[in-house]
């Protein structure tokens, strides 16, 4: 039996990745503040906010109680806010980064001995990492640092894939909050999630760009 551990299960990318990983026959433990919200897709859900080391350790626990080893573990939670640094308080950075890289390290910290020997950790980053808006300095700091935490952690995993997902525009509540509109020809998160998929499949590690 295949095994999935999504962190961040219940938004936009994070609920297509579910939903399509169990029609396909995986086995979906899905983690997410609001986890009830998932049951129509996975009866494996557990609550936990990312940012929580002790929430996070206790779904892992839950996890462990009721999965064999996992195949593929992603981590799709994450946050975005446009607001100058000269405006930004400590708390709204404290939240971005919580979201965004803070989170990625304490699920993959407490998930890594629940993974199998050749599993893929697949962690969704940004396209703005790249772009560094103003008003981004949170996030796109966020996501540098994830690509930095993932490529380190490439090489201290030997023998398991590491990816990071750089989508382009999808159209989720998350990219709402973008201080941008929504350009033209967005992936819905369905496609975007197939993408993902389809990577994982084919052996990608690296840097994957939607």
């Amino acid at each position: 039996m295949t095994n999935a551990l999504i962190w961040g299960a219940a938004g936009g990318l994070g609920r297509a990745l579910t939903s399509h990983l169990a029609a396909a026959g995986w086995t979906v433990y899905a983690v997410a503040r609001e986890a009830a919200a998932l049951t129509a897709l996975t009866p494996h859900c557990f609550d936990a906010d990312v940012a929580d080391p002790f929430a996070v350790q206790r779904a892992v626990l839950a996890v462990s109680q009721e999965a064999g080893l996992i195949q593929l573990c992603l981590y799709a939670a994450g946050d975005i806010a446009s607001q100058p640094v000269g405006r930004m308080t400590p708390d709204a950075w404290a939240r971005l980064l919580n979201a965004n890289l803070t989170g990625a390290y304490l699920t993959t910290h407490h998930s890594l001995p629940l993974l199998a020997p050749d599993a893929h950790l697949m962690f969704i980053g940004a396209l703005h990492e790249r772009l560094r808006l103003p008003g981004l300095a949170a996030y796109a700091a966020a996501k540098a640092g994830l690509e930095a935490f993932a490529e380190v952690l490439r090489k201290e995993e030997r023998g398991r894939r590491v990816t990071v997902v750089r989508p382009a525009a999808v159209d989720t509540p998350l990219w709402r909050k973008a201080p941008f509109r929504l350009p033209a020809g967005a992936l819905s998160p369905e496609v975007a999630a197939q993408k993902i998929i389809a990577a994982h499949q084919s052996g990608h590690a690296g840097l994957l760009e939607l």
